[in-house]
């Protein structure tokens, strides 16, 4: 059972990404604020859940949140920045967006850049930890997953719908055969 929230004190912001390993696409990041005393019982990370379940979820954290928003880097400015930086800039972009400043930021993962002067901690495998944390993951999944299905329909030869823009062998083989596309990242460092 996840935790739903790091402090009863603050009012915290759960934050995650999705997109990192991506060959095409943009990053995509979410901030989402819920009640103290929410009651999700089916939210767990992501990753660990069918498109149908996040969906559902995601209509209602969308309701049920206190505040939420969802932001992206462009594989332009990934490839400017590097994932890494490009990740946390949507985090933080997510957070601008926000109509509700928190006072505390949980954050998936192991590193962050301040913003704004809020605290924050940074949890691996937090999505897996915390219930905002793994709202921020639905919401930024369901998001990014319906902008890579609807750029499929105007490049159906990478497979998008169904890889997401991840190098399965099906995506790298159309990259051979068709070249790269305006989505596509041409850097991959990582820091």
């Amino acid at each position: 059972m996840l935790l739903p929230y790091y402090t009863n004190q603050y009012v915290e912001a759960g934050l995650d990404e999705v997109g990192r390993g991506c060959l095409a696409g943009p990053v995509v990041a979410s901030a989402v604020i819920l009640p103290k005393h929410i009651d999700l019982p089916t939210l767990r990370d992501s990753k660990q859940l069918t498109a149908q379940v996040r969906e559902e979820l995601g209509e209602i954290i969308k309701e049920k949140a206190i505040a939420w928003a969802i932001a992206e880097c462009s594989p332009v400015e990934i490839d400017k920045w590097n994932i890494l930086n490009a990740s946390i800039y949507a985090m933080h972009r997510a957070l601008a967006s926000l109509p509700t400043l928190p006072e505390l930021l949980l954050v998936d993962g192991n590193k962050f850049k301040p913003y704004d002067y809020i605290p924050y901690y940074c949890i691996v495998k937090g999505d897996d930890k915390y219930l905002s944390i793994a709202a921020a993951s639905v919401l930024a999944k369901n998001y990014r997953d319906a902008l890579m299905v609807g750029l499929a329909k105007e490049y159906p030869e990478y497979g998008w719908e169904t890889n997401m823009g991840y190098p399965t062998k099906a995506h790298k083989k159309a990259i051979a055969s068709f070249g790269l596309t305006p989505h596509h990242r041409l850097t991959f460092k990582s820091t």
